[in-house]
């Protein structure tokens, strides 16, 4: 009888407030939202990111690019169902490690039945696949226009496996950084300052393009970048909104802050440019609108709509001047401007979580006995482990990975084929017939 009593109740619930699921139960809500948010992730990079990319560089490499793209993806994806979920976000029987287990290794124990909190753990692991695909997709513009196809391969098969995956389980595997109280919501570190770090070292490790900075490289297609920027924004709410694994405050609340920093890095970007060189540009804008995206990341979870704003503006001036100092006076030639943007957009936004997570709206808790400031003196200390650790990770294991590819099959192509274009002589293709 005592059981009839609990099954009734429980139809009740689910009936009377469909919203709310029981512990060990799948939510209808939460589970539709993260599907939407898994499409618009994989969305961000094919197509976003591709012809965000693809844009950018010179017509006779515009098919390399989308190629590299398409062909990450399909990598990340079968090294995420091999082995790589279970390493960076399976803590198994031993939480706190460096690095998970190899216990859900090619999907182990994982059925139609299996939750993750209240969504099936299948959608857990396929929304979390995107991240892992996107991140090394993001490094690309770091050497384009003169790796190797081969070489972009292996080099981008070993970052996943050896710098990526660790560094999502110290933060959001529950590794080191996660019991230290690191605040990255949605990929500040794990994503943002791993793959502009990566792209750093590999635009020095490569070497500049020939011509730059003496030739203009200009963008070959900026049509083709405005729609693809268009998508990263749009699905850069599956991004970050999704990141709160439920449909419910924290999402609603993520999605409106992450479109306030878009809106908020495009407009400091266009009119720090409008003052400087007498007009406004759309590569300008749209450069900014991804700052603000990339730098709201980590915090999207913690902040409101004030700090936002705030952070939305500081990332249109410190990317902007970042861009301006790689480029003109370091003469570093990171193609598509990788690090100045993600690097320092992520490091930025990682760092002042710790200090508009507990003013201006935001939803950082004051432990007992514990000021504001002491609350904020502490966060900060943390979120400055998390970036020197994930930096020094990144930018270590990158070097080694590049040399290691170098004296396996050579890193780049030869002069002759970059100026030719990696287009025909890397695929025996052309982007455009005319």
């Amino acid at each position: 009888m005592q059981k009839l009593h609990s099954k009734i109740i429980a139809a009740l619930t689910v009936l009377l407030l469909p919203g709310i699921a029981l512990a060990g139960e799948m939510n209808t809500g939460d589970t539709a939202w993260i599907l939407t948010a898994t499409a618009l992730v994989l969305f961000m990079t094919i197509p976003g990111l591709s012809l965000f990319y693809g844009g950018l560089v010179r017509s006779k490499n515009v098919l390399s690019i989308l190629m590299q793209c398409f062909a990450i993806t399909c990598m990340a994806s079968i090294v995420w169902v091999i082995f790589g979920y279970s390493v960076a976000l399976n803590g198994g029987a031993h939480p706190g490690n460096f690095l998970g287990t190899f216990d859900k290794a090619f999907l182990a124990g994982v059925n139609g039945h299996s939750l993750t909190g209240t969504i099936p753990e299948t959608l857990w692991i396929m929304f979390q696949m995107t991240f892992a695909i996107i991140t090394p997709a993001l490094i690309v513009g770091g050497f384009a226009e003169r790796m190797k196809f081969s070489a972009m391969m292996l080099f981008s098969t070993a970052w996943l496996i050896l710098v990526y995956l660790p560094t999502c389980y110290w933060v959001w595997g529950g590794g080191w950084l996660a019991q230290r109280g690191f605040i990255d919501f949605a990929g500040g570190s794990v994503v943002h300052i791993n793959a502009g770090v990566a792209a750093l070292v590999a635009a020095l490790y490569l070497g500049k393009r020939k011509g730059f900075p003496r030739v203009a490289m200009p963008p070959h297609n900026m049509t083709m970048t405005v729609t693809g920027a268009g998508m990263l924004w749009v699905g850069w709410f599956g991004f970050n909104a999704g990141s709160a694994v439920a449909a419910g405050q924290s999402a609603a609340m993520a999605m409106l802050v992450t479109h306030i920093s878009a809106a908020a890095g495009a407009l400091t970007w266009m009119t720090i440019e409008w003052m400087k060189f007498k007009k406004p540009s759309v590569l300008g804008i749209v450069t900014g609108m991804v700052a603000g995206l990339g730098t709201i990341t980590p915090a999207s979870g913690s902040v409101g709509p004030m700090g936002a704003l705030i952070i939305g503006v500081s990332a249109g001036v410190v990317c902007f001047y970042s861009t301006q100092f790689i480029k003109r006076v370091a003469h570093i030639d990171d193609s598509l401007d990788v690090f100045p943007v993600h690097g320092v957009g992520g490091i930025l936004g990682t760092f002042v979580v710790g200090i508009l997570a507990y003013t201006l709206g935001g939803n950082g808790v004051v432990a007992t006995g514990q000021t504001v400031s002491d609350a904020i003196t502490h966060q900060l200390g943390v979120q400055a482990m998390g970036i020197a650790a994930t930096f020094i990770w990144s930018g270590v294991l990158s070097w080694v990975i590049l040399k290691v590819v170098d004296m396996m099959v050579g890193v780049r192509v030869t002069e002759d084929q970059e100026r030719e274009g990696l287009d025909i002589n890397q695929h025996e293709e052309v982007g455009y017939n005319l």
